[in-house]
């Protein structure tokens, strides 16, 4: 099943076409890796699921988005119940200066959740998905900006997840970490697979190859490519995606 969809999407910053007439589906427990050179659309792109580009002066979008066949950016549909619906990682963790716990209550709590008992279990079981519960589990009341990069990424992972969305959104979020990080965020991302559909934007080509499922390609706003990862990294049917894929520009 198509849980996510667009279709004919074109979007302007004032004048500018920054997306041009993209038509995309992304099935259900696939990873699906938005590559490209920077300035491409694939943050874009990314942003139009969970509509953070409406904070942007300016915008204007065209065509529809689908989340489970509906389209939201109908009149009829608040953007909370979009968000509550579509988690989003950033590049560089953004932990609340709250306490771990209430770093994953966070989002249960906004919602109007008082029960004490489903909070404390949701945030039990955010933790564990996001494979960080063994290392917090003995420091829940400290500041999550003592933890590391690594584990304030993995913590806003939790914090994503603790809302209990369709699809997850990561843009670039290991580009800030050490290695060591960024293959736990990997195997997380494998792991993760298994519930939600997640789209990540990346400029790391080996990572797309080794986390996602289906790769497309953007260029200047553009989808040139969309295809199983492996046959868009051994076999593209673009001059432009083999260019890219290669190194030789972007």
């Amino acid at each position: 099943m198509n849980k996510v969809e667009t279709k004919s999407v074109n979007l302007f910053y004032g004048a500018k076409q920054a997306l041009k007439n993209i038509s995309m589906s992304f099935n259900e427990n696939n990873v699906v890796a938005l590559i490209g050179p920077s300035g491409c659309g694939k943050s874009t792109y990314l942003r139009l699921f969970n509509r953070m580009n409406d904070m942007i002066d300016g915008v204007t979008i065209d065509g529809e988005v689908l989340l489970n066949g509906k389209n939201i950016y109908a009149s009829n549909v608040r953007v909370e119940d979009v968000r509550k619906r579509v988690g989003m990682v950033f590049q560089k963790p953004n932990p609340f200066p709250k306490t771990i716990f209430e770093n994953v209550a966070y989002g249960l709590r906004v919602n109007g959740i008082t029960n004490k008992r489903f909070i404390e279990e949701t945030v039990v079981r955010s933790l564990k998905q996001a494979a960080l519960w063994e290392e917090v589990k003995d420091e829940l009341k400290k500041s999550a900006l003592s933890l590391s990069g690594g584990q304030q990424q993995r913590l806003c992972i939790a914090r994503a997840l603790a809302v209990e969305p369709s699809v997850v959104l990561m843009d670039e979020p290991c580009s800030a970490l050490d290695p060591i990080s960024n293959a736990k965020i990997e195997e997380l991302i494998w792991e993760l697979k298994k519930k939600y559909t997640i789209i990540i934007v990346t400029h790391n080509m080996q990572q797309a190859a080794r986390v996602s499922d289906r790769t497309a390609f953007f260029y200047i706003g553009e989808l040139i490519e969309y295809n199983d990862t492996k046959e868009i990294f051994t076999n593209p049917k673009h001059e432009r995606t083999q260019n890219y894929i290669t190194g030789r520009f972007g």
